[in-house]
Formats: C-alpha cells, sequence, structure tokens
C-alpha cells in the first residue's frame, strides 16, 4: 500500500482524497518507478475540481508527469535504479498518474532522465516545459530566426508561455509577452522578455486580416487570442499552437493563409512519439538557463495539492508547480 491522490465518482459526485492504494503485479512490458518527484498542471487541476471531464476512468490517480527511480522492471528497456521521467500519455487520464509514491506504466512511456537535469529540475520543466520545446522546435524548423522580427507568446505567466519565453530569449529572439497581469512585468522581463503586451489588445473581435506586427508567435489560448494573433503574424510567419485556455473555436478565415502564407503549426505533447520527446529534452538540457528555471518554480506539498489546484483556475498561479513526493530520492 503507498499514498496518493485518488479521485473517486459515485452516482452522488466526485470526492477527491489522500488515500492508500496498491497496484496488481507488474504486466509483461510494464514498469513500476518510485516517484520522487510530481507536478501540478492546468490539466491535473481539471480533473482533480472536476471542472472539466479530462480523467476517463475512476479511480484515478492524476498527475501528468512524473520523475523517480525503477524500482521493478518487466520492460527491457529499463532495470531498477534507473532514473526516468515521464509526459502525458494520458497519464492522469486514463492511466494513473504521478500524484502518488508509486507508478506503474508501460515502459513505452517512460524516457530517461536526461544528463545534465535533476529529478526536480526535470518535473520544473515537466509536461508544459517540453511543450514549450516543442513549440520552439516547430517554429525553428519552419524558418524562424532571431533576425526576422519579434516572436509573441501568449499565456506568458504559465508554465509553458515562462518556458517559451526563457527559451526563446536565451536564444536571442526578441520575445513579446502576453499577459493579463500587468503586476508579472517585472516577473515577465527576468526571464527574458524584450516588451509586454496587454491580453486585451487580442481578445476583441477578429478581424481577417490586421496590420503584420510578429513575425512568429507561440499560443496556448486558442479561441479569439488565437484568431487576433494570426491576423497580425507577418508574411510568410509561423504561429506554433499548443493549448485551449480561451477557448477551443478559432473564429478566423483563410486569408491569413492564403494571403500571407501563414502557418499554423498545431503542436501535441500527449501522443509525441518517443524520438521526438528525446530531441526536445536532449534541447531542454542545453537551451534552457537554470537560474531562470528557478525563478518559474513554485513547490507546493504533496499534502497541499488538492486544495491549490483550483487556483489553476482562478488564475492565481504562475510559472511551474513542483510536487516533492518523495525527495529523499537520488
Amino acid at each position: 500500500m503507498f499514498d496518493a491522490i485518488l479521485i473517486e465518482k459515485d452516482d452522488s459526485g466526485q470526492t477527491v482524497s489522500k488515500s492508500q492504494v496498491t497496484f496488481e503485479p507488474l504486466a509483461e512490458g510494464e514498469v513500476a518507478v518510485d516517484v520522487a518527484w510530481s507536478t501540478l498542471n492546468y490539466k491535473d487541476a481539471l480533473a482533480i475540481t472536476g471542472s472539466s471531464p479530462v480523467v476517463r476512468s475512476f479511480p484515478m490517480v492524476p498527475g501528468i508527469d512524473f520523475s523517480g527511480i525503477v524500482s521493478e522492471s518487466r520492460h527491457p528497456d529499463y532495470k531498477p535504479g534507473d532514473k526516468v521521467i515521464l509526459n502525458g500519455w494520458s497519464v492522469g487520464e486514463k492511466y494513473w498518474g504521478g500524484l502518488a509514491k508509486r507508478a506503474q506504466v508501460n515502459g513505452d512511456f517512460l524516457i530517461p532522465l536526461p544528463a545534465g537535469i535533476s529529478m526536480r529540475q526535470a518535473m520544473a520543466i515537466g509536461t508544459a516545459g517540453y511543450t514549450a520545446m516543442l513549440c520552439v522546435l516547430a517554429l525553428e524548423t519552419n524558418g524562424v530566426t532571431p533576425d526576422v522580427g519579434e516572436v509573441l507568446v501568449t499565456g506568458a505567466t504559465g508554465g509553458v508561455g515562462s518556458v517559451a519565453v526563457a527559451l526563446l530569449a536565451a536564444k536571442g529572439y526578441n520575445v513579446v509577452a502576453v499577459t493579463g497581469r500587468a503586476s508579472e512585468s517585472d516577473y515577465l522581463k527576468g526571464l527574458g522578455a524584450s516588451s509586454i503586451l496587454d491580453r486585451e489588445e487580442l481578445s476583441g473581435k477578429p478581424r481577417p486580416l490586421n496590420k503584420e506586427r510578429w513575425a512568429a508567435a507561440i499560443d496556448v489560448a486558442g479561441g479569439q487570442v488565437l484568431a487576433n494573433l494570426l491576423s497580425m503574424i507577418k508574411y510568410g510567419g509561423t504561429v506554433a499552437a499548443c493549448g485551449l485556455a480561451n477557448s477551443m473555436d478559432l473564429p478566423t478565415t483563410v486569408a491569413p493563409f492564403i494571403l500571407r502564407g501563414v502557418t499554423l503549426k498545431g503542436v501535441d505533447s500527449v501522443m509525441a512519439p518517443k524520438a521526438a520527446r528525446q530531441a526536445a529534452w536532449a534541447q531542454l538540457a542545453t537551451d534552457l538557463d537554470k537560474e531562470k528555471l528557478e525563478a518559474i518554480i513554485k513547490t507546493v506539498e504533496f499534502e497541499d495539492v488538492i486544495d491549490v489546484a483550483p487556483q489553476f483556475l482562478e488564475g492565481k498561479i504562475r510559472g511551474r508547480v513542483v510536487v516533492p513526493v518523495s525527495p529523499e530520492l537520488v
């Protein structure tokens, strides 16, 4: 038996508690991991609060990220003592996740902890930072270089946005950080943003085309925010879209795509193949300023996860939330 955050649901509704749970013996191809660190992400907050039907089976242990040490393995790539990380793969939605002292997953979901990154730092990066890196790589693959103009980042105080700002700035890009909280300007400039844009400027009714302003963008919002920024991307520019915090809708026209040659590149981190994951993490190990990473981190104790989760939905969380599950593991 081991401690876990457990989401249960019956005819009377959903309950969430810190509970004692257990696993069945390992099946072929599975790996058991003693979890050292996990995270609290927006999707975890939706699951814990029940605000969105992200959980697909009950009972469920949330936590789409974890880092830890293999304790038992029936997978050829891993042995006891290996340090590993996991991001996505519907863990915390369909399969039990990382907000527990132990995780038991398909070994194909894991990747080795990259050299130069601690288990705590891996969770400070987490799915959000790994997604940000996938977005940066998408822009670079499409020919976006620091000399072509400013790059816009929406949701800049969130996990994806914060890491994206830091990564782009480290690579020499002029970063425009979008936020609805003017009080966070110093935080964003500390990460490397060259200027701040009020989110309200992207919240009005979209026009098919507006004045060209930015060479590229990383968007976590969707909806009117994405539609507006698409109308202002310069000719031949690229937008990497990875979220729907504003809306799943996209009230735009084909004008940016056929009149300005704009590319809208969708970025998925949940089911990304292992090669893409390892490439992104290898870049994170070398490109992400670890001091700036520290500025992004908020630590929430395992016992406090349930109480803190609603703050995500209230817009009170910035950066990355790390959860020490068994931090004594090294």
